[in-house]
């Protein structure tokens, strides 16, 4: 049954390969530890070196240095403790104790004191009339509650303010009158403001209380009978006849109970006077009915309006 089994044929080239093959047996790497490890290192100094190349080692990459967001100071070796200087020291003073301050340093060194008061400013009619309003604040916040304001125990409660506001009266009116004021307009305008604060002084049921109240009437009297007289010599007396000054004194006479009287009669007196001066100019009684109207129409602007133009000959 063998004999009878057919082999299959072998083919040439398997006859040269098996030649060749026993002919060159094959090489085996021998391999030790030492170059295992070697090999090992060199595979991680290769991945190192990939992975630390950035751009920052590129040439086109130039480094910039980010500004500091924080400016350390300078220190101070042995910090101690130590007085403000004088500009710190007056940063933290308010207008009361700066006043304080001044008067307790002008008493001490009279020089200084001169100095500033050539060196100040001229105070205003408004700054002035101010501080008087504040004086009679402080009088008005001062009566009791309650009980009759004109009482000899409400005038005992405000008599310090009463005098403050009175002392401060006396002392700013000569201020604003010739010749240390040479505008009448500003001693008027001055006059008027301080003239309303003694209409507003309390009145006393006890005369004697009313005394200093009449005195300051007396004097703003006297003050504008100065200012009307020196404002009748500059300008032909031209403020006290269009600044309406004639009807203001009145209504102030009026509030007062007749005390600027004598001032009244002597706005009358200048104004008559200029108003003869007048008639004489101009000629006739109605001279100065002309004249004023005149004027108070160039004072407002409206001179020569209204009236019709003609064209052509006469």
């Amino acid at each position: 049954m063998n004999s009878l089994v057919a082999t299959p044929p072998v083919p040439p080239h398997f006859y040269e390969y098996s030649r060749l093959a026993s002919a060159r047996p094959m090489a085996t790497p021998m391999v030790t530890p030492n170059s295992r490890k070697r090999k090992a290192d060199d595979d991680v100094n290769d991945h190192d070196a990939r992975m630390s190349a950035s751009p920052t080692s590129s040439p086109a990459f130039t480094p910039r240095t980010l500004p500091s967001t924080r400016t350390l100071k300078r220190s101070r070796p042995n910090i101690s403790g130590r007085p403000l200087a004088l500009p710190r020291l007056l940063e933290t003073l308010d207008t009361d104790a700066l006043r304080v301050v001044l008067r307790s340093v002008c008493e001490r060194h009279p020089s200084i004191a001169d100095e500033i008061v050539h060196t100040a400013p001229r105070p205003s009619v408004t700054s002035a009339l101010q501080v008087l309003r504040q004086y009679q604040t402080n009088l008005q916040s001062s009566f009791p509650l309650g009980g009759n304001s004109e009482s000899d125990y409400a005038y005992n409660r405000v008599r310090q303010p009463l005098g403050h506001l009175l002392d401060a009266l006396s002392d700013f009116t000569p201020h604003f009158l010739p010749p240390n004021e040479s505008q009448p307009s500003v001693s008027l305008s001055y006059l008027d403001g301080a003239t309303e604060i003694i209409h507003a002084l309390p009145r006393w049921s006890t005369p004697q209380n009313n005394i200093e109240r009449d005195s300051a009437y007396d004097e703003i009297c006297k003050a504008w009978i100065l200012v009307i007289r020196e404002a009748a010599k500059r300008g032909g007396g031209f403020q006290l006849q269009y600044g309406g000054w004639e009807h203001k004194l009145a209504k102030h006479n009026q509030n007062s109970g007749g005390k600027l009287q004598a001032a009244v009669h002597d706005l009358a007196s200048c104004l008559g006077w200029m108003h003869a001066s007048d008639r004489q100019n101009f000629g006739g009684p109605g001279g100065n009915n002309d004249m004023g109207s005149i004027r108070e129409q160039l004072l407002s602007g409206s001179y020569g309006l209204g009236t019709p133009v003609k064209v052509g000959p006469w």
